[in-house]
């Protein structure tokens, strides 16, 4: 059994670490809101995006010498897969979740024959996935001087996936990461960066308009289609934040409420410790006044 004192300190210590889990929750509370308002607002102009270029896809149907980014080339041999984590940790599972769908992917494609490369945006994410897969990852990109993401935090990174593709580095790229649906909720989800990933039914949902296209549609895709890289990343990365946020905050929450539940157990077992020795106190003293 442990002693009092022993029981005290884990006490002080578990009430220490209440605090700071507290703190983070609030803390966590107060960034999501903002996190979550810019992943909405974001959501609009990627999925006009989408339609758009959908629509000139599908009117360019038939027709040769189209875009590379849309076209692809042809082969699906060389694999690109992004995988956005967090820079920091305590958030529950939510960079597990993305790492091991990341995973999962690599894995069914190694087995498939393909040639994989990696890379990260995140550490916590590099981190895991250097013990398994250090000889596919070619980069990293740590974001952790990041505070609130911008386009202009996204762009070079897409600018760089356009330049490996165009040098032939890779046939496919595929990003991870956590779509946010509620605090609660965060959705892991891989999206097709390059080629640009194109819904077949998407070409008829622009409002029921019919648009003709002034240059042609060639041009406007040749213009639009690395931009829709860098949108689509952008968007991600304001998901993952949401999605990271929401999730920090409700495992800082749980937390909290188990190490005020462990501060309970703990205070009612110095309690009971307490009154055993006050007893064996009393007993001794009985005992001797009745040897006197």
């Amino acid at each position: 059994m442990a002693n009092l004192k022993d029981l005290r300190n884990r006490i002080a210590s578990v009430e220490s670490t209440q605090k700071i889990t507290k703190a983070m929750q609030m803390v966590s509370a107060s960034k999501l809101r903002k996190a979550q308002d810019a992943a909405e607002a974001a959501r609009p102009y990627a999925e006009r995006m989408e339609k758009v270029l959908s629509s000139l896809a599908s009117s360019m149907k038939g027709q040769t010498g189209g875009p590379r980014l849309l076209a692809g080339t042809g082969s699906d041999q060389k694999q690109l897969v992004v995988v956005a984590t967090s820079e920091r940790g305590l958030c529950g599972g939510f960079n597990t979740n993305i790492v091991k769908a990341a995973k999962a992917k690599i894995d069914a494609l190694v087995a498939e024959g393909k040639d994989v490369s990696i890379i990260t945006i995140g550490k916590k994410g590099a981190a895991v996935l250097k013990r398994e897969y250090s000889d596919k990852i070619i980069q990293h990109f740590d974001m952790s001087h990041v505070r609130n993401y911008a386009f202009s935090d996204a762009a070079p990174i897409a600018e760089r996936f356009i330049e490996m593709y165009d040098a032939g580095d890779f046939d496919v790229c595929t990003l991870f990461f956590a779509k946010f649906i509620n605090v609660l909720t965060q959705e892991v989800t891989p999206l097709q960066l390059i080629p640009a990933s194109v819904p077949e039914d998407g070409a008829t949902d622009l409002g029921g308009a019919c648009y003709e296209y002034e240059p042609d549609e060639n041009e406007i895709l040749e213009d639009l289609l690395p931009r829709n890289v860098g949108v689509q990343l952008f968007r991600a990365l304001l998901e993952n934040a949401a999605s990271e946020q929401g999730s920090r905050m409700t495992a800082m929450d749980n937390a909290t409420r188990n190490a005020g539940e462990m501060i309970d157990s703990l205070r009612t077992t110095y309690n009971r410790t307490r009154q055993a020795v006050i007893t064996n106190e009393l007993i001794e003293i009985i005992s001797g006044a009745e040897a006197l």
